[in-house]
């Protein structure tokens, strides 16, 4: 990357900064999960080539600005492991990965000025998903929570009745967001990765809309619902 970077380098990654290499991290991310998700695991391994090979551009670029390289970078994932699992490296000790979670909480608040507010820490560059996530845990941490996942549900079906109620489109919007608020938190209850879990599920429509799309024998315009309908069934038996 430093030779790619360099006078007589490549002219096309001479010419990225911080800001226009973000999108990249991003598409690598995700194609890595698509790799674990199809359990590609010879795509996995080109993937997460792909996803280094970002972290690799980003600290070249901080390098050549003498602000840090990938070696502060390596250097700092190591010395925080170390310190955040005293049950391993140190006389700390843990028996289940909630301990171990609590205790790499409490040490992380000691590490850095908590930002202020409770949830300023939380990227709003974020995708809406993972960042409703990361909001709703940090409040559940100030006990500001539901007792128990029925609660939420009793939740779902008020939101939903709102949403139904809706008359503007900025009122659908609104209600809408709250209803996938609320949905997002039912997950967290459940122990459930939403995005993991709405990945699961668009990549069963696909399968199951490519088993229409090849059992229909023409094309989709000319088909009836009731024929689409039943190779859908079809698909969920399989």
């Amino acid at each position: 990357m430093a030779r790619l970077r360099a006078p007589g380098g490549c002219p096309w990654d001479r010419e990225q900064n911080f800001d226009t290499i973000k999108p990249y991290l991003l598409e690598e991310t995700y194609e890595v999960m698509d790799a674990v998700d199809t359990r590609d695991w010879n795509g996995l391994a080109e993937e997460l080539g792909d996803l280094l090979l970002q972290s690799v551009f980003f600290a070249q670029m901080a390098s050549e600005e003498g602000r840090f390289d990938i070696r502060d970078s390596l250097d700092a994932i190591n010395s925080k492991l170390i310190r955040r699992h005293p049950h391993v490296f140190g006389d700390g000790s843990a028996n289940t990965a909630d301990d171990v979670k609590r205790k790499w909480d409490e040490i992380k608040k000691t590490e850095k000025p908590r930002p202020q507010g409770l949830l300023a820490g939380v990227p709003r560059t974020l995708p809406a998903l993972v960042e409703a996530q990361q909001i709703s845990s940090r409040a559940a941490t100030a006990g500001f929570d539901w007792e128990n996942v029925d609660q939420v549900f009793d939740k779902l079906k008020e939101e939903l009745a709102e949403l139904n109620a809706a008359a503007s489109q900025d009122e659908k919007e609104d209600e809408l967001g709250d209803l996938l608020f609320v949905i997002v938190n039912i997950a967290r209850f459940l122990k459930v990765d939403p995005e993991q879990a709405l990945r699961r599920t668009n990549a069963k429509f696909r399968r199951r809309f490519s088993h229409v799309e090849q059992g229909l024998g023409k094309p989709l315009e000319e088909a009836t619902i009731a024929e689409m309908e039943a190779l859908w069934q079809a698909a969920k038996k399989q």
